[in-house]
C-alpha cells in the first residue's frame, strides 16, 4: 500500500478536531477534507473552529463530490448520525481506502463494514476528554489518545502499519492495542460508568475527585457491563476497573461528557447506544441491569423533559 495522502474527515465535533489541527498541516488544504454539506457546511466555511485559541478554516466537500476517493476516511460522529455518515462517505471509498470510526460504541465498524466490507474498515476507539462549545475546543493534545487495529495485534498488519506511519508523522497520538475488542468494551464499560452517571445526575467528572456516593454508582454501572462481556467472551475484570481508578482522577474536574452536554444543549443523547444496548443485551443473555434499566429510562425522561410540550399530553388518567 501507498503512503496515506488523501484524508476525508466526517464530524468535526469534540472527536473530530483531535485529528484536524495537524492533518491538515501535513497533508494541505488540497489533500485534507471535511466532508459535510447544508448548514453545517456553510457554517464550517464561514466560521471554522477554534482549537487551543487558533482558528482554523478547512477545506470542506459535499457527499456528492465524485472521483477523488480518500486513502483514509475518519468518522467521528455520535451514534444518531453514523446511518447517514455510512452513506455520505460512499463517493469517498476507493478501493485501498481504509475506515476508522472513532465514534463511542461497540458495533460501529460492524455496521460499516455490513456495507463496505472488513478489508476496508478497521477498529479504532478515542481515550480523550475533549469539551467543544460554539465551535470552540481547549484541550490538551497530549493527554488522549486514538486507538485503532486489527481485531488482534500481535504482528502489525500492512494497513495498519500504513495509518500509523501517518499518525506518526502528524504527531497524533495513538495505540495499536493487542486486543481491540478488549480495548473497545473497556472504552464502553467506561463510558457508561462515567458518561451515564454524570448525565443522570447532572455532575461534571470531578464529582468522582469527591464523592463516594458517585463512584459506588459508576462501579456499579461498570460492572453490569463486565457481566455481559464476560459472557460474550471478553476478558473484563475487577483489574480493568481499578485501572480506570488512575484515569478518571486525571481528567479536568470541571469537563462534562458527552451525554450530560447533549441534554443541556437540548440534543438527542446516544442513551440508546450505551445503557439502552446493555439493557438488550441483558435480557438477550439472562442478565440482571437494574441500573442501567434505571439510568436508560432516567435519561429518556430528561430528554422529554427538554421537549416544551413535554407535560401537554391529554387524556392521561390519574
Amino acid at each position: 500500500m501507498k503512503k496515506i495522502e488523501k484524508v476525508t474527515l466526517i464530524g468535526l465535533g469534540a472527536m473530530g478536531v483531535f485529528f484536524a489541527p495537524k492533518l491538515d498541516a501535513y497533508l494541505g488544504k488540497k489533500n485534507f477534507r471535511i466532508l459535510a454539506e447544508g448548514e453545517r457546511k456553510s457554517r464550517i466555511e464561514s466560521q471554522g473552529v477554534t482549537v487551543n485559541g487558533t482558528n482554523h478554516r478547512f477545506t470542506v466537500i459535499t457527499p456528492q463530490l465524485q472521483d477523488d476517493p480518500a486513502d483514509l476516511i475518519i468518522i467521528a460522529v455520535k451514534d444518531t448520525g453514523l446511518s447517514q455518515a455510512i452513506q455520505d462517505i460512499r463517493n469517498q471509498v476507493g478501493e485501498q481506502t481504509q475506515i476508522l470510526c472513532v465514534m463511542n460504541g461497540i458495533d460501529s465498524e460492524e455496521k460499516i463494514a455490513a456495507v463496505y466490507g472488513w478489508k476496508q474498515v478497521l477498529y479504532s476507539y478515542m481515550r480523550v476528554s475533549i469539551v467543544m462549545e460554539d465551535g470552540v475546543a481547549n484541550f490538551d493534545p497530549s493527554f488522549g489518545k486514538v486507538h485503532f487495529g486489527e481485531a488482534k495485534n500481535e504482528e502489525l498488519s500492512e494497513r495498519v502499519n500504513y495509518i500509523k506511519d501517518l499518525f506518526e508523522v502528524c504527531e497524533i497520538s495513538y495505540n495499536i492495542d493487542a486486543d481491540m475488542i478488549k480495548g473497545l468494551w473497556f472504552k464502553y464499560m467506561c463510558n457508561i460508568g462515567e458518561n451515564m452517571t454524570c448525565a443522570l445526575l447532572g455532575v461534571p467528572f470531578g464529582a468522582y475527585h469527591v464523592s463516594d456516593h458517585a463512584n459506588e454508582i459508576r462501579r456499579s454501572m461498570m460492572w453490569e457491563v463486565v457481566k455481559i462481556a464476560n459472557q460474550l467472551g471478553i476478558a473484563l475484570g475487577q483489574e480493568d476497573i481499578d485501572l480506570q481508578e488512575k484515569t478518571i482522577k486525571r481528567l479536568p474536574p470541571f469537563n462534562k461528557p458527552s451525554t450530560f452536554q447533549d441534554l443541556e444543549k437540548n440534543r438527542k443523547t446516544e442513551v440508546e447506544m450505551f445503557s439502552g444496548k446493555i439493557v438488550k443485551l441483558g435480557l438477550e443473555l439472562g442478565i440482571e441491569t437494574p441500573l442501567n434499566w434505571l439510568v436508560y429510562h432516567g435519561i429518556c425522561v430528561l430528554e422529554e423533559k427538554n421537549k416544551k410540550d413535554w407535560m401537554e399530553k391529554k387524556d392521561v388518567a390519574y
